[in-house]
């Protein structure tokens, strides 16, 4: 049985540290719940500041400090045991912070990592830190987080996205005292409404890692839901103007590719390959608070690698978006958010993925069935894209993007010897419009979103094959009421592509839907799409997302549901994989977060989920238990249960009737220890069983820190898994009447995977790194017991050479095959299918030199190598295979790029 893809995602409400008492303080709330508001107020700056960690100027000894932390970690709610003061200067183009971390055991008690920018935020650096945290409209919603920790490594985020990078000054130093931290952030780099007497929102955070300890200046409790509206007030600011910003990033790029010497009869192999390529990225700030992103023939390269991964269903591979111009202010096209407590199997209602845009050429196929030879582009050429980001004074979120791709052409040797092009991505234009409104301090949210996609489709094979238009609009709405502990999630959204018949076809007999499959009831296609028409040229379809929980205190709860109908589709410019289901979940929580002799912190969910068809078919039913506990050594142990009884499955025979397949239990266990050490891992092992067998896996990951500026990752992982359920081919056969004269092949694939990811990361300083990633992967799939569903709706499956007719396989090597006879001498005709056995071998890596040779201006120096082998064994030994991974032609790509800042 195929193994269910888990994801337990837990939702644990609050952003930003925990907080304290601080300078001045306002009492604000009711009689069941008060809390202190702490105030500090910023002086303006009257002499030079030397940005240099040691606050030696007098203006830092004139300013109030903003004092008296709490912990939120390990003692909730008590006085923080290392004093912290922090201080605000401020002038015409920048706001300065000054703070000094006491430590009773001065600079042998500061715990400090050389690592990379923003490793604070990506986990893993257990180094101690210091950051403040903006909400410089003061409505209680957004936040702009800077941090540094004691060897002058910064971290930055805007509003939860960690993929903004503002030009700011932060160094560190460590005393006899313990350690301070100076920082000066350019108003340039922030958002705000001008005005002589500016109050903000401010939160502080700070951790000691030898105490694991983590306090804040604005208190709030695990248990509660904080945020911006929870945080303290930065008062006596003015900033009455926002200084004029344009930045301009120039870039120049030399490649260098070298293939192995294989290339056999193909007239366009090229072992050796140089490109060069130059480009520019604008930012122009339109208005305080909106800023114009835009790209000239922009570099669109990724300098990290995707991992390797052998898909053997019918559905796409999801993979993250790595490309910096779309990662950054990733968080302005957010629609939809989904959350649960614990859920499987599932998706949110996103309307945008970034990486249709420049993605491989959808015609390269075509291309591959017209000649045997061509020479396709790897990835569309992007001409120019731009953005409008920013959020208003009034509570408006914009988020407007266009894009538009090149046309590509393939060149095609022909049997004659002579050369032609082809077309194999059309001129096409991306919009994405977002929009979001905050309303009563950010307890109400309500937005909008609208995308389009546009392909100019002259003429020729891809007008049979690509969609002309693709548009889809949606709404949603977020609520929080009781102070932020009850909370209401809501979005839907409708779609519509159009094009050539022949192309709305393929829509219709994708695998997102499968319109074709006999035995679908629905037969009216009215205002939305449900039915198999031929002649459609036009296919509208909505979803829709809800969700209302209780998301703060010790007892929590919620109910989600999920659905999408079956004429649904956005692939053009988002990424689905499954319409026509409506999802229903349910789970409860309970959280102890007072530290007790067995546990320092305690979890329990327990729930349950179902989905239907919209022929009311139930293709998932589903309850599980999960529980986790931080023992009070900081180790952590968790695990969870899941049970699947039998069910539906309307995708299975990919396009032909519904079946039914067995239920299965998972099991799942992990322990975590202290993440502090200089040697700390986890271990996950997994158990799926079945009819067909028992599943397992096993994953580790390990991080090693010999040096405060060095540190190995090793995530090796093991799988082995028997999936009775894999799809093989389709045959047609008058004679299998019940399946309407086609036999659907299935067989039991007995499948091993070995993977080992490693990373290497030296940290020269703050500005100068390395970092070196390796993933070598082998998985091997050996398929037996070729079957057939007895009829459609049923679990019953009967095997060839057993149950029924008769199988034999002959050739060897790649010419393998296996001769059917399905009735054994009957009126049904006997066929072949190819031996799908295999072994595949991978070798992913890059090593990745970063400079930042002057504020906002890299270089980068890349080494990519890939290496791929295959091979016709369906058996795993891993020497030989091993050996196989080294002994395969190596691909390099070697990479340089060079940028520069430049602002005024």
């Amino acid at each position: 049985m195929s193994r269910t893809l888990l994801a337990a995602i837990v939702v644990l409400m609050g952003s930003g540290g925990p907080a304290a008492e601080a300078v001045g303080q306002k009492t604000l709330g009711s009689s069941s719940h008060i809390s202190t508001v702490p105030e500090v107020s910023a002086n303006v700056r009257e002499g030079p500041i030397t940005i240099d960690g040691r606050l030696a100027e007098g203006g830092w000894e004139r300013a109030l400090p903003a004092t008296d932390f709490r912990q939120f970690e390990p003692n909730e709610g008590e006085q923080a045991t290392q004093r912290t003061e922090v201080r605000f200067l401020f002038d015409a183009e920048a706001i300065y912070v000054g703070a000094r971390m006491y430590d009773d055991h001065g600079a042998e008690g500061v715990t400090s990592r050389l690592t990379r920018r923003d490793a604070e935020l990506q986990g893993g650096s257990e180094s101690d830190f210091v950051s403040v945290v903006f909400d410089t409209y003061h409505d209680h919603l957004g936040s702009a987080t800077f941090g540094v920790n004691p060897s002058g490594v910064k971290h930055d985020m805007l509003s939860g996205d960690s993929s903004w990078d503002p030009v700011w000054e932060g160094v560190a130093q460590m005393d006899s005292l313990g350690w301070t931290a100076e920082l000066r952030i350019p108003l340039s780099q922030l958002r705000f409404a001008p005005s002589s007497a500016q109050t903000w929102g401010l939160q502080i955070n700070r951790r000691v890692t030898r105490l694991n300890e983590r306090s804040a200046w604005a208190f709030w409790r695990q248990n509660e839901t904080g945020g911006p509206s929870r945080f303290g007030h930065l008062t006596d600011l003015e900033a009455s103007t926002t200084p004029a910003r344009m930045e301009i990033l120039p870039y120049m790029v030399a490649q260098s590719t070298r293939r192995p010497a294989n290339g056999g009869a193909d007239p366009f192999y090229r072992q050796s390959e140089q490109a060069y390529r130059t480009g520019v990225d604008l930012k122009y700030l339109l208005s305080s608070n909106l800023t114009l992103s835009a790209t000239i023939n922009p570099d669109f390269g990724q300098v990290e690698v995707d991992p390797a991964v052998v898909n053997l269903s019918a559905f796409e591979t999801f993979f993250q978006e790595k490309r910096p111009f779309f990662v950054e202010g990733q968080s302005f096209f957010d629609f939809g958010p989904f959350w649960c407590f614990f859920c499987s199997n599932v998706a949110g209602l996103d309307l945008f993925y970034t990486r249709r845009i420049g993605r491989v050429p959808q015609g390269t196929a075509l291309a591959d069935e017209r000649s045997e030879y061509a020479d396709s582009p790897d990835n569309t050429t992007i001409l120019g894209a731009a953005k409008v980001t920013g959020r208003t004074r009034s509570g408006w979120s914009i988020g407007l993007l266009d894009a538009v791709g090149a046309e590509e052409q393939a060149e095609l040797a022909l049997d004659d010897g002579s050369r032609a092009d082809m077309v194999v991505e059309p001129p096409t234009n991306y919009f994405v419009g977002r929009i979001k409104r905050d309303l009563l301090d950010g307890n109400l949210v309500l937005g909008g979103m609208a995308t389009s996609t546009y392909r100019r489709l002259d003429s020729g094979a891809l007008t049979s094959r690509l969609t002309g238009r693709a548009e889809a609009v949606g709404l949603d709405a977020e609520l929080w009421w009781k102070e932020r502990t009850y909370h209401f999630l809501a979005s839907v959204a409708f779609s519509q592509v159009s094009g050539d018949t022949a192309a709305i076809r393929r829509v219709q007999e994708s695998s997102a839907r499968y319109f074709q499959r006999p035995g679908r009831e629905l037969d009216s296609n009215g205002l939305f799409t449900d039915s198999y028409d031929a002649d459609l040229t036009a296919l509208r379809g909505y979803a829709f997302s809800a969700r209302i929980a209780k998301d703060a205190g010790d007892w929590r709860w919620e109910l989600g549901a999920n659905g999408k109908s079956p004429g649904f589709e956005v692939n053009d410019i988002a990424f689905l994989q499954r319409t026509d289901f409506i999802w229903l979940n349910a789970n409860v929580y309970r959280l102890w977060t007072r530290p007790t002799r067995y546990f320092r912190r305690l979890t329990l969910r327990f729930g349950a989920q179902e989905q239907f068809n919209f022929q009311g078919e139930r293709t998932d039913l589903q309850a599980r238990a999960f529980a986790q506990m931080q023992l009070p050594n900081y180790w952590s142990v968790g695990g969870f249960v899941i049970r699947v009884p039998a069910f539906f499955e309307d995708r299975l025979t990919r396009g032909g009737p519904t079946v039914r397949r067995h239920g299965h239990t998972v099991y799942t266990a992990s322990v975590a220890t202290d993440s502090r050490r200089a040697l700390a891992f986890s271990v996950e092992p997994n158990l799926t069983a079945h009819p067909f067998g028992t599943d397992y896996s096993i994953g580790v990951n390990a991080i090693f820190r010999p040096a405060s500026n060095v540190s190995v990752r090793l995530g090796p992982r093991y799988g082995y898994g028997v999936n009775g359920y894999q799809y093989v081919d389709v045959q047609d056969d008058p004679t299998a009447t019940a399946f309407e004269g086609r036999r659907y092949i299935f067989a039991d694939v007995t499948q091993r995977t070995v993977a080992i990811d490693t990373q290497l990361n030296v940290t020269i300083s703050p500005t100068l790194s390395m970092d070196l990633f390796a993933q070598p992967f082998i998985s091997s799939a050996a398929y037996e017991n070729f079957k057939e569903f007895d009829a459609p709706r049923q679990l019953g499956m009967s095997t060839y050479g057993k149950d029924i007719g008769t199988i034999t396989r002959r050739g060897t090597g790649d010419e393998r095959e296996y001769v059917i006879d399905p009735d054994d001498g009957g009126p049904a005709a006997e066929f072949t299918v190819d031996d799908p056995d295999f072994n595949f071998r991978s070798l992913r890596g890059n090593a990745v030199l970063r400079w930042e040779y002057r504020p906002g201006s890299t270089l980068f120096l890349v080494w990519t190598q890939t290496r791929d082998d295959t091979a016709a064994l369906g058996d795993l030994h891993f020497d030989r295979d091993w050996r196989s991974i080294f002994s395969a032609d190596p691909h390099n790509v070697f990479l340089l790029k060079l940028n520069y800042w430049l602002s005024r």
